[in-house]
């Protein structure tokens, strides 16, 4: 018994931490609304490990490249159930439309400005490695996100997210699952802690497992997803903090922190290849999946076919975050990311999040993005390298030893 409860320790807790939040929607007790929206930001989280272990554990049953793909896609679950309940919210009170903007665009920016800089600087710390290559498997994440990133500088012209946007990005999304797929199981998976203890059930334990920790963290996200968004509003009004902002960068953070402490967890141990992988696949979920469920969502809670509209503010937080993702892509390119390239990304992000919007207009982080991006494309052109880096010969990594001590996440 005591093993069983050692091995099983982390998915019990991370399921306790949602009930604080079930008991305040149940009216079991009451607090200040920071509180309020603190315990309901918990079960989010919570929620969101136990989404990860067990889309990792999945591993063992679906090809890994689509594994790797629905690991991006339940690990930012909770931050869609936020966002689209702003867009939902929207077709109510068009007063929301700024709020779903803020926090897709908000949250695409952190997956890369912070993301993928952090997996190629610990790939750095842990082999001395100026490039991180990433396997030819990950060309279909790379190709599809392309495709999308260019697509999206339409969205900006328009003057809000169209139906025609979703239609094309989701349909988008589905030819990266569809592709994904097509790849072998992998009965052997290099897994640790609670997803570890999941992939070693026999086969229907561990799918009734899997299957019964996705239904507790989807429940978990629909009781906390509406009051945690509210929350943020109703904190950021009574302390003074813009509202905007706040949606913009707190919800996200709160929402993908698990996704970045598992992607660092994977490169600490030498799967920084997996690691920026799954980064790389959430970047297309968000800007494939994600924005085309925003005008749906606005579309039936208003019960018209209208745009999500986006006022001069979110059109140019768009146009930043597409440039971002146009630099991004050019750097992986040629499937290596430089430790040089993973810093520009990184000081790029700061300078943008760290100025204040009065001192430096947004859109000239836009074009910074930009002429950056157009430099490094024909760099990468030329000598199909890391724009910084070495030739494209990266030092081999030892893999991790076998008797590596217990893990979790």
């Amino acid at each position: 018994m005591e093993r069983i409860l050692r091995r099983w320790r982390w998915p019990m807790i991370m399921a306790a931490l949602a009930w604080p939040a079930v008991a305040v929607r149940l009216g079991v007790f009451e607090a200040a609304v920071p509180v309020e929206t603190a315990l309901f930001g918990l079960a989010i989280v919570s929620a969101a490990f136990l989404l990860t272990w067990s889309a990792e554990a999945a591993e063992r049953d679906i090809p890994r490249t689509l594994a790797l793909a629905g690991l991006a896609l339940v690990a930012v679950l909770p931050e869609y159930a936020v966002d689209v309940l702003f867009a939902w919210k929207a077709g109510k009170d068009p007063s929301y439309a700024a709020f779903a903007t803020a926090n897709m665009t908000g949250g695409n920016r952190l997956l890369v400005g912070l993301g993928w800089s952090m997996v190629v600087g610990i790939f750095w710390l842990r082999t001395r490695s100026n490039v991180l290559a990433l396997a030819e498997s990950h060309r279909t994440e790379v190709g599809i996100l392309a495709i999308a990133t260019v697509y999206s500088f339409v969205i900006p012209l328009r003057g809000g997210i169209t139906l025609l946007d979703a239609a094309f990005l989701i349909g988008l999304f589905g030819a990266y699952v569809v592709l994904a797929s097509r790849g072998e199981v992998e009965e052997e998976s290099d897994l640790v802690g609670p997803a570890e203890t999941i992939a070693n059930l026999p086969k229907l334990k561990r799918r009734l497992a899997v299957l019964a920790m996705f239904l507790y963290s989807a429940l978990a996200i629909v009781i906390a997803a509406e009051p945690f968004a509210e929350g943020l509003i109703a904190t950021g009004a009574k302390f003074g903090i813009d509202e905007f902002q706040l949606v913009q960068w707190l919800a996200p953070l709160a929402s993908e922190f698990p996704e970045f402490l598992v992607a660092g967890l994977l490169a600490w141990r030498l799967r920084a290849d997996a690691a920026l992988g799954a980064l790389v696949s959430s970047k297309v979920n968000q800007w494939t999946l994600l924005i085309g469920c925003l005008p749906l969502a606005y579309a039936i809670s208003s019960g018209s076919f209208n745009p999500l509209p986006t006022d001069t503010r979110q059109t140019e937080e768009v146009l930043l975050t597409a440039a971002q993702s146009l630099l991004a892509v050019i750097l992986l390119i040629n499937l290596r990311m430089s430790l040089i390239e993973g810093l520009a990304l990184l000081v790029l992000f700061l300078l943008q999040f760290l100025t204040p919007r009065s001192a430096v207009p947004i859109n000239v982080f836009s074009a910074m993005y930009l002429v950056l991006a157009a430099i490094f494309l024909v760099r990468q052109l030329i000598g199909m390298r890391p724009f910084f880096g070495p030739p494209l010969r990266a030092r081999p990594v030892a893999s991790p030893p076998a008797d590596r001590p217990e893990q979790h996440r």
